[in-house]
């Protein structure tokens, strides 16, 4: 199991980051594309970022129980 932490995490890391980034470049772009996709992707992200930080949480309590 700690092999897919390892695996996991920074997938998931790497995830919130490109969104992040797609995002700021969707809201400072403008124009329709701004207006259809940044808040979309912002969304994303923050669902991105709690699945990041479960990981995290799980991870840390796998790791405790072993």
């Amino acid at each position: 199991m700690e092999r897919a932490f390892d695996i996991l995490i920074p997938l998931a890391l790497l995830a919130v980051t490109v969104t992040l980034f797609i995002g700021l470049f969707a809201l400072f772009r403008g124009g329709e594309f701004g207006r259809t996709y940044s808040n979309r992707l912002m969304r994303l992200r923050v669902l991105l970022q709690a699945i990041a930080v479960a990981l995290l949480v799980a991870a840390v309590w796998w790791r405790r129980q072993g």
